[in-house]
């Protein structure tokens, strides 16, 4: 016997004759007792009886193990399962892009994402904004190869080459005014006597004999000093402004 109670005015009992069944197995269970069972008829037929159709929700298929077990009841017996997934979220129209804007725009984290992109771009914009004129660089000066002379016989005055550094403070000149840019080979003496024809002014010709007479005899640091002011004076001297 069963009873309608699907309303309670028009409740009433109804009896049914129910085949008899020749086997009965139970495919899941709970704490409560069975919930899915399958039982098979004395004519041949099977009858699955579900006792909670949650399993059948689309949330309880997407979420859940619920989704492999629907279908097991059903596989065997079918050569083909259709299923619409339209209410899954997987309809023809839908694509990547389409998903991710439309979880931005209906989601609180995606307009915190949205909120903290336009943040960025006003920081940027703001960041790229000049305030006030541009300003000039730094201008770098290189020191003259006259400072670096007298710096490098500062240096060996120091050391006590004194005959070295007016060595090389010569030289140095010597290279400065040769036409190949090297130091022609040589005693300085003949070379600095063969200045004397191009030097004109008296503070040349002092700077030279100055000079000169520096490298004749053993030079002190005093001596260094002087020499490279005369190097400094004969480079003034004989080169073309």
């Amino acid at each position: 016997m069963a009873v309608d109670s699907a309303d309670g005015e028009d409740a009433a009992p109804v009896t049914c004759r129910a085949p008899a069944a020749r086997r009965v197995d139970t495919l899941l269970r709970t704490t409560r007792g069975p919930v899915v069972l399958r039982a098979e008829l004395d004519d041949g037929r099977t009858v699955t009886l579900v006792a909670d159709d949650r399993l059948f929700e689309n949330r309880a298929l997407r979420h859940s193990g619920a989704g492999p077990f629907a279908l097991g009841l059903v596989v065997p017996r079918y050569r083909r399962i259709v299923v619409d997934e339209y209410h899954h979220g997987f309809d023809a129209s839908r694509s990547l892009a389409g998903a991710t804007i439309d979880w931005t725009l209906r989601t609180p984290w995606g307009w915190g994402i949205l909120q903290l992109a336009a943040a960025g771009v006003l920081a940027l914009l703001a960041a790229g904004v000049r305030f006030g004129p541009i300003r000039s660089g730094i201008e770098r000066r290189r020191r003259s190869p006259l400072e670096h002379v007298r710096a490098l016989a500062t240096a060996l005055a120091a050391a006590r080459g004194h005959d070295v550094a007016v060595g090389l403070i010569v030289q140095g000149l010597r290279r400065r005014l040769s036409r190949a840019g090297r130091a022609s080979r040589g005693e300085i003496g003949p070379w600095l006597e063969g200045l004397a024809p191009a030097v004109r002014t008296p503070r040349g010709r002092m700077a030279l004999d100055s000079l000169t007479a520096i490298t004749h005899r053993p030079a002190s640091a005093e001596d260094v000093l002087q020499a490279a002011d005369a190097v400094e004076t004969l480079w003034e001297e004989l080169t073309p402004t």
